[in-house]
């Protein structure tokens, strides 16, 4: 299994990348990078998020997808003249969306997606889910649900105003920015888990606990150590009753040292 996973990781990354863009987007670069660094894990397709207005053909056609027509796309914040701009090209049905990150992450072992998916749902991307294929492909999707999907013209013609699609504009660049958070912190949760991963791997020891950090002196007392130090006192007090308070020279100071040291033995 080991094999053929290292097997389908070279062809997979030594491909050609057929998206539109041609590479992977600026904003998650070091994401890609750092999972294909790991030898548990390797990117199969990714994207950034973006903003895009597309303009489609009537619903009632067989062939909307096929003349489906980008206006406007962006993997940045954008303005209002950059839709209107775009807007002024629709001849069909226009429609407006904010597409969040999305990644897929093929894992060599069952565990490595497992440990992925945590990262992600911490991450804040709660829509992520892995599949088993019947090759024995792993693949674990990251993705959220804080998408927008607006439709704006039909058939060419505007349905609202240049007001209400600067208010949409800035609701899909507040999530664009909460999207950008949220990729920040899935590179961070994600490095960490890694290098504990591997420190785990290697037996190398963790910081140690805050009770290993007491001192000493600030340690509970067992339940047999506090009944030897109440018999010691009672003792004592009955010695100082019978002979009046203690003023006893250093030998016999150190006696008694040794006497309550003995005690604990």
């Amino acid at each position: 299994m080991d094999k053929t996973f290292s097997q389908w990781k070279k062809q997979c990354l030594s491909k050609v990348d057929l998206s539109k863009k041609g590479s992977v987007d600026e904003d998650i670069e070091h994401v890609v990078s750092l999972i294909n660094s790991c030898e548990e894990y390797f990117t199969t397709s990714s994207c950034s998020g973006r903003i895009i207005l597309v303009d489609a053909a009537p619903e009632n056609s067989d062939v909307q997808k096929q003349n489906c027509i980008w206006l406007f796309v962006s993997h940045q914040n954008c303005t209002s003249d950059d839709m209107m701009s775009g807007l002024a090209k629709s001849s069909g049905d226009a429609v407006l969306k904010f597409e969040p990150f999305v990644l897929h992450v093929q894992c060599r072992r069952l565990e490595d997606a497992q440990l992925m998916h945590s990262v992600a749902i911490n991450s804040g991307f709660r829509n992520s889910g892995l599949t088993v294929s019947k090759t024995g492909k792993i693949i674990m999707a990251v993705r959220s649900t804080h998408g927008l999907e607006v439709p704006l013209s039909h058939e060419g013609k505007l349905l609202v105003g240049h007001e209400y699609i600067h208010f949409l504009t800035q609701i899909a660049n507040r999530k664009m920015e909460e999207n950008l958070r949220r990729i920040h912190r899935f590179y961070h949760n994600l490095q960490s888990a890694v290098t504990t991963e591997r420190l785990q791997k290697l037996q190398i020891p963790g910081p140690p606990s805050s009770q290993e950090l007491q001192c000493s002196p600030n340690r509970v007392e067992t339940e047999e150590e506090k009944n030897k130090i109440s018999m010691y006192r009672r003792r004592r007090k009955r010695e100082q009753h019978q002979t009046g308070c203690y003023h006893g020279d250093a030998s016999t100071s150190v006696q008694e040292q040794d006497y309550c040291l003995d005690l604990f033995t």
